[in-house]
């Protein structure tokens, strides 16, 4: 008896999603992989030999890992890590080791020391998102930054101290493929405009952003780096521009300072915390998956 066009559908479908749980199975796997070499990065030879993939689908899986931005690649070694979403969905998942968490009282001790409005963001693509905004008591505030807000790494005070912080060739795609929008939404910004900032931004030590956003709000801000270098956010504090003289952007950039020394040395701690850990965790031996024909 043949089956009919809605069995033959069915079992299609059947097909189909087991096909699709088991690619993303696989790519879990990888991600895993990867994870476990997330200091020094992993090769494709390295994933091959760890998840009994060919190297033709490991490859496939990490360029769709790559195209969702849950691994990169350094151009230069060739060597995959975990990618910048990856850090965001844990951020939004968890404060429990997140950088919201760790800079908690770092913007409650600027709010208060500075009565001004402080932030903590972290990069997202080509964009700065802030993840809180601490209120400070001064009666005249500034509402040029709110949670949840980005702007292109650039604009405004923190966007610009994550942007010089990352290397020359970075900072150059980052701005040419930010071009567009920043035209559009941005006035007062330019590629130009945005260079000489990056450049007097990594002479200062600290970013300032002269109300280029909302008139008469003006922003300092510093990058926040991972024990090994790498980009991990940024604490900025807004103020009305009476409130921001080049005095008192000195004070504040010393405020910012302590702050961030904090913050960083948190997450060295943490980092050597979780490294011990994965020194005692015995090795599993690699699994050998199956290649479906």
């Amino acid at each position: 008896m043949e089956a009919s066009i809605e069995e033959l559908s069915a079992v299609r479908g059947a097909a189909a999603s087991g096909s699709g749980a088991q690619a993303v199975e696989r790519a879990l796997q990888l991600l895993a992989i990867v994870g476990r070499g997330a200091d020094t990065g992993v090769t494709l030879g390295d994933v091959v030999a760890s998840s009994g993939l060919n190297k033709p689908t490991a490859r496939r899986l990490l360029m769709a890992l790559m195209r969702s931005r849950l691994v990169e690649q350094d151009e230069m070694t060739r060597r995959y890590y975990l990618g910048g979403e990856l850090y965001v969905l844990g951020m939004l998942a968890s404060r429990r080791h997140g950088l919201l968490e760790m800079a908690g009282e770092s913007l409650r001790r600027l709010s208060a020391v500075t009565a001004d409005t402080s932030f903590v963001s972290m990069r997202r693509d080509d964009y700065a998102v802030c993840l809180h905004r601490e209120e400070g008591t001064y009666p005249v505030r500034t509402h040029a930054l709110l949670t949840g807000d980005q702007n292109p790494l650039g604009v405004g005070a923190g966007s610009l101290a994550m942007l010089a912080a990352l290397p020359d060739a970075e900072v150059e795609v980052v701005i040419e493929r930010s071009h567009d929008i920043v035209a559009k939404q941005y006035p007062g910004y330019s590629p130009a405009i945005i260079r000489e900032d990056v450049a007097r931004t990594r002479e200062a030590g600290y970013a300032i952003n002269p109300g280029r956003v909302v008139a008469n709000s003006w922003g300092i801000g510093m990058a926040i780096l991972l024990p090994d270098g790498r980009l991990a956010g940024a604490l900025s504090i807004a103020a009305i521009d009476s409130r921001m003289g080049p005095a008192r952007q000195v004070e504040l950039a010393d405020l910012l300072r302590v702050e961030v020394d904090r913050i960083q040395g948190k997450l060295k701690a943490l980092f050597n915390s979780e490294r011990a850990t994965a020194g005692r965790l015995p090795r599993q031996p690699a699994r050998k998956v199956p290649e479906r024909v």
